[in-house]
Formats: structure tokens, sequence, C-alpha cells
């Protein structure tokens, strides 16, 4: 054996136990799922029809949009969703820097295009972080509250470069009578196959819109906000003003959506995620393009990783019940876990090619006496039969959303993104240990976004139609000033 062989054998056993206890606590999710989906497959709350949702008081609503270089996006999005949103009571704050002037012009020319889109305008030079951009638009919120003698019931975050669903104001409002925070799914737009970056966001975002985010509550943990397409309750919103010096959003977090699940959560504040659910073939849900590069999906899953493990850890370390430690610990577990797979992906290829090298040269597979040994031989197989039922349930989630051609190539997907996450996670830990040591604050980490064409706009708008003509309409809806 060379010192390669060696390093291979020894990983293998170490490797193969913590795949094979991660596998284990996937498991547990997938028949929580099968058995939430048998005792609840007729719930009403996946089940809210069109005309209850119309029959509604509408609430006032205030949309918030954090920007930093959105000059090629946002007014794009403040056009398109204006005219899709089937709401007739509502407005859009959008927050943006001083020293951002060509992302100031854009909003401005929206805002005097249309009465209800509002420019807040941070006192400060940006970037700082998202938090701190929602802050602003929340006091700007305030102004315009005191100025024009109105008050918004609910808060609803979202993104420069969302495709809001027609329908989730209205499922916000629906459910924000029961809940102080209302989770609308999130799914990714449909990109060819072989745009495989993307396709990692895609597989991703079904299974854990399918899977793990609706068992955080129904399992008794936290609900974490996605950042977008989440509503907050007037109430939610004062009490998390009262909590944290008026800080809605804390400035210092680089995932504030997730630190704001988490306080609502503590603060015993009800929490709701509206069930995906499909209307003549189009997912319910918030929809926008992920990074398309390698490099840009690193960047962003960096932000992810150091705010939803690192910070998180520090802030909140593994206080709570057994149920948030529980989530906790999902939610940790890549700090590891991306490292293992990467691990487990290079040893693999390593013995199959030094193993394909050893039949047609005739020589020993140096590997050959460690694979043999029973208990590895063993584990391995469990640890292989539990990684593919792990990704038959990535694949029926993706095909769920995206058909079966899209899907038939997450195998693929899925080490792809063991490469992406492996990464992010090295430099996420880096980072911060950079910023720890020289006392310095993380800042606003952002990717560049890409808006859909205007043929992709067409397709959603004609399907969106045929929703439309299908069920009962709004009684009216915000027209341009």
């Amino acid at each position: 054996m060379n010192t390669l062989d060696y390093i291979a054998a020894a990983a293998l056993l170490p490797l193969a136990v913590l795949m094979l206890f991660s596998g284990l606590d996937d498991l547990v999710l997938v028949f929580a799922m099968l058995w939430q989906w048998l005792c609840h497959w007729r719930s009403r709350t996946a089940r809210t029809r069109n005309d209850i949702l119309w029959r509604e008081r509408e609430k006032r609503i205030a949309i918030f949009v954090p920007l930093w270089h959105e000059q090629g996006v946002i007014y794009r999005m403040l056009e398109h969703n204006l005219a899709a949103i089937r709401y007739t009571d509502y407005d859009f704050f959008v927050g943006v820097y001083p020293n951002d002037e060509p992302t100031l012009e854009a909003v401005r020319k929206a805002a005097h295009r249309f009465a209800n889109v509002h420019l807040a305008v941070c006192p400060h030079d940006g970037p700082t972080s998202k938090a701190d951009c929602l802050n602003w638009i929340y006091q700007r919120m305030l102004w315009f509250e005191e100025e024009q003698q109105v008050r918004f019931e609910i808060v609803v975050t979202h993104d420069a470069e969302d495709l809001i669903h027609p329908e989730s104001l209205q499922y916000i409002n629906h459910h924000a009578g029961s809940y102080d925070m209302v989770q609308v799914p999130v799914l990714p737009l449909a990109t060819p196959p072989w745009k495989i970056t993307h396709g990692v966001y895609c597989d991703e975002f079904a299974e854990y819109q399918t899977k793990d985010v609706p068992l955080r509550t129904v399992l008794g943990g936290f609900l974490p906000s996605n950042g977008v397409g989440t509503g907050y309750t007037r109430r939610a919103i004062e009490a998390l003003a009262e909590s944290a010096s008026n800080r809605i959003f804390e400035p210092g977090c680089l995932t504030e959506d997730y630190e704001n699940g988490l306080r609502l959560h503590r603060m015993g504040f009800r929490q709701v995620f509206v069930p995906l659910r499909f209307q003549a073939g189009q997912p319910m849900a918030t929809r926008e393009y992920f990074p398309h590069t390698f490099r840009q999906a690193v960047r962003q899953r960096t932000r992810w990783v150091t705010g939803i493990t690192l910070q998180s850890w520090e802030r909140h370390g593994w206080r709570g019940s057994a149920a948030v430690r529980y989530w906790f610990w999902r939610d940790r577990k890549g700090l590891l876990g991306h490292p293992v797979s990467v691990a487990g992906n290079a040893i693999f290829l390593y013995g199959l090619v030094t193993w394909f090298w050893s039949s047609a040269t005739g020589q020993s597979w140096g590997l050959g006496a460690a694979v043999n040994d029973p208990c590895l031989l063993s584990l391995t197989v469990i640890t292989a039969f539990l990684q593919a039922i792990a990704i038959m349930v990535r694949m029926g989630c993706s095909a769920r959303v995206y058909g079966w051609r899209f899907a038939v190539l997450t195998p693929i997907r899925t080490v792809w993104a063991n490469w992406i996450n492996c990464i992010a996670t090295s430099l996420a830990a880096f980072r911060y240990a950079q910023a720890r040591l020289r006392h310095i604050p993380l800042v606003w980490v952002k990717t560049e976004h890409l808006y859909p064409s205007q043929a992709t706009l067409r397709d959603l708008r004609l399907a969106e139609n045929d929703v439309a003509s299908a069920g009962p309409s709004p009684a009216g809806s915000r027209v341009p000033a």
C-alpha cells in the first residue's frame, strides 16, 4: 500500500460511522414526513379554498425590499409584481443607501410612476447589513403612517429578484388571523438541466419546502424565515422592536431572517408555513433565480453558513427545548457534514480509479483488505442504502416541482452540491475566525441577482391568468399613479 492507500483506508471507518449517523438522522425526517402526509392530507390549512381567501377583510400590508446595487433588477421587479399581485391594500417600501445612486434613481423612477412605491433612504452609506437596511425601512414606514394617518397591520419581506405569487398576500392575510409569522414557500425558477449549479438550488429548495420546513413546527421547533415571502403581524413586529431597542432585525446578523424566526418562537408567537400547493401546474410560492455560477453559489452559501451556523451558535448556544436543540443540530451539522461528504466522494472516486487500475495491470488493490473487513463492509452497505433513500427522496421532491426529466440528474447535482457546500463552509469558518480575531464586523456579502426574461414572465402570467379565470378575483387592484 502506498501513502494515499493508507490515508484512504484509515479514513474509511470514521467516515462510514459519521455518514451512518447523519443518514439515520435524515431517515427520521423521511418517516416523519410520510406520517404527516398520512395523517394530515385532508387538513384545512393545506387546502384553503380561494373563495374563503377573497371573502376575508384585507389587512393593510407593507412590503419591505432592502437593496444594495440592484439597479439592474429592481424597476422590473416592482413593475411586474405591481401588475401581478391580486390584492388591493398594500405598499412597497424600498430601502436604498445614499452612496448607491444608480439604485436610487431606479427606485425614484418607480416611485414616480406607482403611487404605492415609497423610497426609504438609509441615513448612512452602505453596505452595512441587510438587517440594518430593513430597520431603516421600518422607520420610513412609521414616518409614512404618521404623515398619512394610516396603520399597516402586516409587514412582508422580499428581495429585489422576487416574483411574488399573485395570491401570496391573500394567504398571508388569511393566516395572519391565527398566526404572527407566516412563511410562504420559496422556490427557484426552472432552468435547463445542464445549468447544474442553479439546479442544485432547485433540488434543495424543493426538498426543504416539502420535507424539512413543514416539519419544524410539527415537531415543536422554531420556523426560520426564508427572508422572502415572510409575513409578520404588527403585534410581532412591535414585540421585536420593544425587545431590542427598536431593532426589528438584528443588524449584526448576516441571516436576520433565521434569527427572527428563533426570536419570535422564544417570545411565544405562533408560526406557520403555508404548505406547498399547485394551481394550473404552478406552485403557490415566491419564485426567483438563484446563482448560476459556482463562484456566486459559494459566495451566497458562505453567508448562509456564517449566519445560520456560526453566528447562531455564538449567540444562542444550544439553549432551548429538546425540539429546538434538535433543529439547531440539523442546521449546524453541515459544519462537519459538508467536509465529510466531500471526503467520502473523494475516497470513493480514488477507490474506483485504483480498482480499475489494479484490474487492468494485474496488481493487488491497495484498499482491498480494508474494504473487505466485515464490520466496515456492513457499515458501507447500510450507509449506501441510506444515501440511496436520501437521494430518491430528493429526486421525488424535485420531480414534484420540476418534473422527472429534471430530477433524473439529481444524483449528479448532489455531488456538485457537496463541493459547493464544503468550500462555502471552509470559507465561512475562515472569515468568521478572521473577523473575530480582528474585531471587525461582518458586512453584507451580496450576491448578484438576475430577473426573469420577458418570455419567462409572459409564460408565468399566462398560467396565473388561467388560475384567476377559474376562481374568484379580488374587488380591485392598485393602479399606477
